[in-house]
């Protein structure tokens, strides 16, 4: 099974939304998220024990926060799927990303803890988008105010994570 890039016509292009489904090569977002369970496994576990506490300003998150952060978000992003491919017609509400990384004691968790539920919560995504139809893919609905479907936000998933790791490529390693 293939999840082929979404139209335009799938979602805002002038929203939050196109910077992460960008960030996303290739042409197929399943595959895309079956590979980076290893990627992300690896890139967490090469970041130096003195850097996963590190903060680049004060109020950003630390590596920690932000591998919370993507399981979170991913969490989110997949109820969204399962609620629009199942025919949710009313809109999903939205998040605040710094109240819910504030309300968390993720940097006082290890490394390892925080990797086994992103590993567990990434095979269950997997496994949900495998197991959806056409119909079930593209079924139109709303997050946030926004045109939203289940395609849209498997490439909304992949795209987040590389976002955040080219973040911390660049400000914190």
């Amino acid at each position: 099974m293939k999840i082929s890039r979404p139209t335009a016509a799938e979602y805002d292009v002038n929203s939050y939304q196109n910077r992460y489904i960008q960030a996303v090569t290739g042409d197929d977002a399943l595959k895309t998220l079956s590979e980076n369970i290893l990627i992300v496994d690896n890139f967490f576990k090469n970041i130096p024990e003195e850097k996963l506490h590190f903060r680049y300003a004060e109020g950003k998150w630390t590596p920690l926060e932000m591998l919370g952060h993507i399981i979170d978000t991913e969490k989110i992003l997949l109820y969204r799927a399962l609620s629009v491919a199942r025919g949710e017609k009313q809109s999903l509400l939205g998040f605040e990303e710094d109240d819910y990384v504030k309300a968390t004691n993720f940097d006082k968790k290890s490394l390892r803890s925080l990797l086994l539920q992103f590993k567990a919560q990434r095979k269950s995504t997997v496994l949900f988008f495998k197991s959806l139809g056409k119909r079930e893919l593209g079924r139109m609905g709303k997050a946030n105010q926004l045109p939203t479907n289940a395609r849209v936000l498997a490439w909304f998933i992949a795209g987040h994570e590389l976002h955040h790791l080219n973040i911390l490529k660049e400000r914190y390693l």
